[in-house]
């Protein structure tokens, strides 16, 4: 039988959807505060300014920070939890999270950007390529244009960081988290409480255990390999990329932590669950970015 209604008239019997709009905030200003201070703090550690309170106020941002995204993390679950979310919310958080990740795609490309021009012009063209032979043989005669670049045209030396052992081994780390949070998230999906909670756990500790390992790495390469930030170019590439990288899992690593204890307290059901799949996709990101790292980094 033919329904008697139109799809307008349909329409019109349905209630619309509630869009909560949340109170006014002062987190993002808090972050703001953080990033600033975070950024100064670095940059006068790396510059040995404001007479060696450089790390003080790194670790001033890194607080404030910490502390914006435990208020912030509280107020979202908060809400979520309350029941404020419609569909309409849902749909507009998962393009926020893609935008998001997509701005972090354009952020790690501009670096990408600056290893490939470092690589493929601005060395051979110091090594004479590109009509520029009289220049390299009255400025640098003795240089070489070689990848990696561990003796700078000013006399600059240092050694290059292999693929192997720890690089190796963090690539191993990261790919095996990529599989433990996929198990979990299926189990969750599934309603595999206990499964869930034990692959997302292995998951952070995953993620911890390649900070560490990058710590230690970064350790052997000032210690032993004279691989600084001051090792010239090279020096400059393997930092801004590996440094950025380790810091993003750094802050995955945190949100999946947010996200198991959120799971021990009973959150998340198999048909809403957006918070774990933004974590997963983050992660999942930054999988992909660190293979990139290892193939044009430490192997290319």
């Amino acid at each position: 039988m033919a329904n008697p209604y139109s799809e307008h008239e349909q329409s019109m019997k349905t209630p619309p959807e509630n869009y909560y709009v949340p109170e006014s905030s002062a987190w993002p200003i808090v972050g703001a505060v953080a990033l600033f201070l975070i950024a100064m703090g670095a940059g006068a550690t790396v510059g040995d300014l404001f007479n060696g309170q450089g790390p003080w106020i790194l670790l001033t941002g890194v607080g404030v920070l910490l502390l914006m995204l435990v208020g912030w993390f509280r107020d979202v679950i908060r809400e979520s939890m309350q029941g404020l979310y419609s569909q309409q919310m849902d749909r507009s958080f998962r393009q926020g999270m893609s935008w998001f990740i997509f701005s972090e795609v354009m952020f790690f490309a501009a670096f990408f950007g600056a290893l490939f021009y470092a690589r493929m012009i601005a060395v051979p063209w110091l090594g004479g390529a590109s009509n520029n032979a009289m220049t390299n043989a009255v400025l640098w005669p003795d240089f070489v244009a070689q990848w990696p670049l561990i003796m700078t045209p000013d006399g600059s030396e240092t050694q290059a960081m292999g693929p192997l052992g720890l690089p190796l081994y963090n690539t191993l780390i990261l790919l095996t988290s990529s599989i433990t949070i996929h198990i979990a998230h299926v189990a969750l999906e599934q309603n595999n409480r206990p499964r869930l909670t034990l692959f997302l756990l292995l998951t952070v500790l995953l993620g911890s255990l390649f900070i560490y390992l990058q710590g230690v790495e970064y350790i052997h390469a000032y210690e032993d390999m004279g691989l600084t930030l001051d090792a010239g170019v090279y020096g400059n590439t393997f930092f801004m990329l590996t440094g950025f990288h380790g810091l993003h899992v750094t802050l995955g690593t945190i949100i999946l932590f947010v996200v198991w204890l959120r799971v021990l307290c009973g959150h998340f059901t198999p048909e809403k669950h957006f918070a774990f799949q933004a974590g997963a996709w983050y992660w999942h990101f930054v999988d992909v970015v660190w293979l990139g790292l290892f193939l044009f980094v430490y192997i290319i």
